[in-house]
């Protein structure tokens, strides 16, 4: 290149070398060795005078200070801890130097201040303290709080009975056989189970001595799949025998794979139109156990059942108040699963409505009778008069017959409402009724015996 060149170079390029007006990276003299940091970079073009001062003044007192700058946990180690700590801070002290060097080769670059890098040693082993839990003082009466004897009475025997065969069972109870089969159609989504037969049932046991005919029972059998016991399903009635034949088919929409979770509970009670039906014996089958798509027929032994008499059945109401013209209106929806009270054609339910002011019959209404059905659908409405100030001295009693055309009607199950109610399912709804002004508010509720409503509520005692 040619004078002009290079005199612009020097003039113009910061990075141009003084002593041979060859750029940096050119020249001889200005070449680094391989231990020497090379930087970079947009610095400013002259490094003021006072700092590379003070930068002399450091290196001279660098080499002095640095052991006796050392952290308190360095002092304290063994002595070859200690040497290769020194050892570090002298590496770190000749970078310091050859960059520093480096600039005093190169005035117009600037000046990077690079402070010794500290490498810590760990030092003695920390104690570690665990956090304090603070545990409750527990007393023996504690413990038995919990204590449910339940699992250890000798009436809990599940464990027996899935040790014992048929054959063993029956000896040991006397209560029969039943015969059923499942299977599943896959193309239809249900389960089929059907009821066959039943033998060697043991005669009648009346508790309160009502019964006439103690030589023959008169049986049927529910059906339902477990968890599930609202939706379940029964036979017909077989009169005076201990070994029926019903030879009856019923069906369960249910998905397969749920299926699979369920246990089918067979139950055979003893119908008593004088009384309440006692239960004979069960059968429990938990369905993953056996194959629902090809079937199969059983004979199993009847257990003893927990529940010694029947569910009455549900009732299914809907409640609504207007403060406004002060009318109370009430929505008999529909029953399921009642109390069955003719042997040859189920029941004919109907449903008495009537309302009690405090302790005083006022009014009484009823729906319609609906023919041979356990499952009945009403969907009727009934309005009473009730003012506002006279709400919380109201009761309504619900009360379910069987129709029967030769004698009195045959009571099926009942339900006080308001403010003698039988339970706390009725208070909860009566308590949502009252909250939610001029909207109806649907629940279930689970008919009771007249003994119980009589004992709980004394709306009972007023109405027949």
């Amino acid at each position: 290149q040619g004078l002009l060149a290079r005199i612009s170079d020097l003039l113009l390029c910061r990075w141009t070398c003084r002593n041979c007006c060859q750029k940096c990276f050119d020249c001889s003299c200005c070449q680094t060795n391989e231990d020497e940091v090379e930087i970079l970079g947009p610095f400013p073009a002259q490094t003021p005078a006072w700092l590379i001062s003070s930068q002399n003044e450091d290196k001279d007192g660098d080499s002095d200070n640095a052991i006796s700058e050392l952290p308190p946990t360095l002092q304290d180690v063994s002595p070859d801890r200690r040497r290769s700590s020194s050892d570090t801070s002298r590496s770190t002290y000749s970078l310091t130097r050859r960059i520093s060097s480096l600039e005093s080769r190169r005035p117009s670059s600037p000046l990077i201040d690079i402070k010794p890098i500290e490498f810590g040693i760990i030092g003695a082993k920390k104690e570690i303290v665990q956090p304090t839990i603070l545990r409750k003082t527990y007393t023996p009466d504690d413990y038995f709080r919990k204590f449910e004897p339940r699992l250890y009475s000798l009436d809990s025997n599940s464990d027996d009975m899935d040790s014992l065969t048929d054959e063993e069972i029956l000896s040991k109870y006397q209560l029969g056989m039943l015969h059923f089969s499942t299977q599943y159609d896959l193309l239809h989504n249900y389960l089929i189970v059907r009821v066959i037969e039943a033998k060697d049932l043991p005669p009648p046991i009346s508790y309160d001595g009502s019964r006439q005919d103690m030589a023959h029972s008169n049986p049927y059998v529910k059906i339902c799949l477990l968890p599930d016991q609202k939706n379940s399903k029964q036979t017909g009635v077989k009169r005076k025998t201990q070994n029926p034949v019903f030879e009856e088919r019923y069906t369960f929409e249910i998905p397969f794979l749920e299926a699979q979770r369920r246990t089918l509970l067979l139950t055979v009670v003893d119908f008593d139109k004088f009384s309440r039906h006692c239960v004979i014996g069960k059968v429990s089958m938990p369905l993953s156990d056996v194959d629902l798509v090809k079937g199969g027929h059983w004979w199993k032994a009847l257990v003893p059942s927990s529940q010694n008499e029947v569910e009455l059945g549900e009732l299914l109401l809907s409640l609504n108040y207007l403060p406004s013209a002060g009318r109370l209106n009430v929505d008999i929806i529909r029953a399921k699963q009642l109390l069955q009270t003719d042997m040859s054609q189920g029941s004919d339910p109907f449903v008495k409505i009537q309302l009690v002011h405090g302790l005083k019959l006022t009014k009484t209404k009823k729906t319609s009778c609906m023919r041979g059905t356990i499952d009945p659908f009403y969907n009727e409405s009934f309005s009473f008069k009730v003012p506002q100030e006279e709400l919380e001295n109201a009761s309504l009693v619900f009360t379910v017959y069987g129709h029967n055309v030769k004698s009195s009607n045959d009571f099926i199950g009942r339900i006080v409402i308001g403010q003698y109610s039988t339970g706390a399912p009725e208070s909860n709804h009566w308590r949502r009724m009252l909250s939610a002004h001029r909207t109806a508010v649907e629940q279930w509720h689970s008919l009771r015996s007249r003994e119980d409503c009589d004992r709980v509520s004394p709306a009972s005692l007023e109405v027949t």
